[in-house]
């Protein structure tokens, strides 16, 4: 009966070892995906200058409508209150 407690303490600090090697590797992708994205950047500011205020305008503008398109299409609960709905 011990061992088998024992066994499950085990299996439960594996599992939670696991879980954390999985957040450092999605942080570590993260953070080669930011670097990747400003080389990116940085390259394509030094052949094309203005490049990154272009973009980041683009995406202002693309993230505007894409909220605006899901406040559209959000359907009315009728149950929540007018401002929070």
């Amino acid at each position: 009966m011990i061992g088998h407690k024992n066994g499950q303490a085990d299996a439960k600090g594996g599992l939670m070892e696991e879980i954390q090697s999985l957040k450092r590797e999605d942080e570590m992708l993260y953070n080669i995906l930011a670097v990747d994205v400003w080389a990116l950047a940085k390259t394509m500011d030094e052949f094309q200058p203005g490049f990154w205020a272009a973009f980041m305008k683009n995406r202002e503008k693309a993230l505007k409508h894409f909220l605006a398109e899901m406040i559209k299409n959000k359907p009315a609960d009728t149950k929540r209150p007018p401002f929070l709905r």
